[in-house]
């Protein structure tokens, strides 16, 4: 189903052995998930003017906090025309209401990439090679549910999860906390959300959960660096 991803997954496959062949000397056995963590740094690094981008959105949407608040307290018996207000109301200010959504968004090809790299038994024809590694003898292509029979390498997965909560939790407060969250129509789900990351890496290989630390880490640091200098610019 997703054999078009096997030419970019090649492509990927010899860039993180070319990385992990770099930062072999430092992390030895480790270097293939180091390799993994790298990548993902730079991917973000570039991503990084969609991020100051999101902020500056952010920033828009703050200083429409009274006017929406007046919206819901004009609209409060009419959830369909207060939605429609609302959207109304971000239209001709210029932003948007999923802007913040553009870094997540423009991951999802390298997310999916990644996946197919350390998901398939073979890549064009080939045994896939990257299968073989691993992170304190659990292989990066493997699973929670695999891993729950195998003792210690259930300590690996835990480990990642204990992690991903830990980002989640921080993610989380910054969202309670920014200016004007709580005027934001689903504001409670919306801080629930980053938990769900710790569900997603149960069901994906150890590669991809390695991903979503990474990147939901490299997230809750840069806005908190873009909030203090953007916000109040």
């Amino acid at each position: 189903m997703f054999g078009f991803l096997d030419v970019p997954a090649q492509g990927a496959q010899h860039a993180v052995a070319w990385l992990a062949d770099l930062v072999h000397p430092l992390f030895g056995e480790l270097s293939t998930a180091a390799a993994i963590v790298v990548s993902i740094a730079l991917i973000r690094l570039a991503l990084h003017p969609l991020a100051r981008a999101a902020v500056r959105g952010e920033k828009t949407r703050a200083a429409l906090a009274p006017q929406l608040r007046k919206l819901r307290d004009k609209h409060k018996n009419d959830p369909a025309r207060l939605q429609e207000a609302t959207l109304s109301l971000y239209r001709d200010s210029g932003t948007s209401l999923f802007a913040g959504c553009l870094p997540m968004l423009a991951q999802m090809p390298f997310f999916m990439v990644l996946y197919r790299l350390f998901s398939s038994a073979a890549l064009g024809g080939a045994p896939n090679p990257m299968l073989a590694h691993t992170v304190f003898g659990v292989p990066l292509g493997g699973h929670f549910a695999s891993a729950l029979g195998a003792g210690p390498q259930v300590l690996v997965f835990a480990g990642l999860f204990a992690c991903l909560a830990c980002v989640a939790y921080f993610t989380a407060r910054w969202q309670r906390n920014r200016p004007g969250a709580g005027d934001v129509p689903g504001a409670g789900l919306i801080r629930l959300m980053p938990y769900g990351t710790v569900l997603f890496a149960a069901v994906v290989p150890l590669a991809a959960g390695l991903y979503l630390l990474t990147t939901t880490a490299w997230t809750v640091t840069e806005r908190a660096y873009l909030h203090r200098r953007l916000m109040v610019a």
